[in-house]
C-alpha cells in the first residue's frame, strides 16, 4: 500500500481488526520512510460493478459515492452510522449477488429509497426529491400522502397481529 504523505511504495501493517458488521478489515498502517500512520479498509468484492446511467454512459461502482449521498440524505438525522453501513453493505450485496456486471444507476436509486424508507423518513423525502426530480411542492405532499398511508397501513397490521394473537384481545 503506497503512503498517502510521502508516495512511498511500502508501508507496514501495524495492527487488523473487523471493521463494521464483520464484512471488512481496518488496518493500521505506518510508514517506516516518513513515519506517517493511516488507516486502510479491505472489503470483499464478489464482481466489478458497472453502472450504467441515464445517458448511457458506464462508469465503476463507487461505494464512496453511494455512503456520501447517503450522508447528505441524512444530516442532522439521528441515525447511528453503523445502521447505515449495514444498509449500503446491503444494497451492495444486493448488486453485486445479482448475477449482472452493469446495473442501472435506477436500480441503485430504488435499492437505496427502499432501504431509506425503513431507515429514516425524512432522509426517505430528501433522497426521493433529489432522486425523482421534485420540480414543485405538490410532489412533496404526494410523497407525505404515499408515507402516511403506509405508516397507517403498518399501524393497523401491527393492531391486528396483536388482536389474533394467543392472548390477545
Amino acid at each position: 500500500m503506497r503512503c498517502p504523505y510521502c508516495g512511498s511504495p511500502d508501508t507496514q501493517v501495524k495492527d487488523s481488526r473487523p471493521a463494521e458488521d464483520s464484512s471488512s478489515i481496518r488496518r493500521r498502517r505506518v510508514c517506516p520512510g516518513c513515519g506517517g500512520r493511516f488507516t486502510t479498509f479491505e472489503r470483499v468484492q464478489l464482481r466489478e460493478l458497472i453502472v450504467v446511467k441515464k445517458s448511457g454512459r458506464r462508469v465503476p461502482f463507487d461505494r464512496d459515492k453511494l455512503m456520501r449521498s447517503l450522508e447528505i440524505a441524512l444530516r442532522k438525522r439521528p441515525i447511528d452510522p453503523e445502521r447505515v453501513e449495514r444498509m449500503v453493505n446491503g444494497v451492495v450485496r444486493q448488486l453485486e449477488s445479482s448475477g449482472d456486471t452493469e446495473v442501472e444507476s435506477a436500480q441503485i436509486g430504488e435499492l437505496v429509497i427502499q432501504g431509506l424508507k425503513t431507515l429514516d423518513d425524512v432522509a426517505y423525502v430528501r433522497f426521493a426529491s433529489v432522486y425523482r426530480d421534485f420540480r414543485e411542492v405538490g410532489d412533496f405532499h404526494a410523497l407525505i400522502d404515499e408515507l402516511s398511508h403506509s405508516d397507517a397501513e403498518q399501524s393497523a397490521d401491527t393492531a391486528q397481529d396483536a388482536e389474533t394473537a394467543p392472548g390477545g384481545r
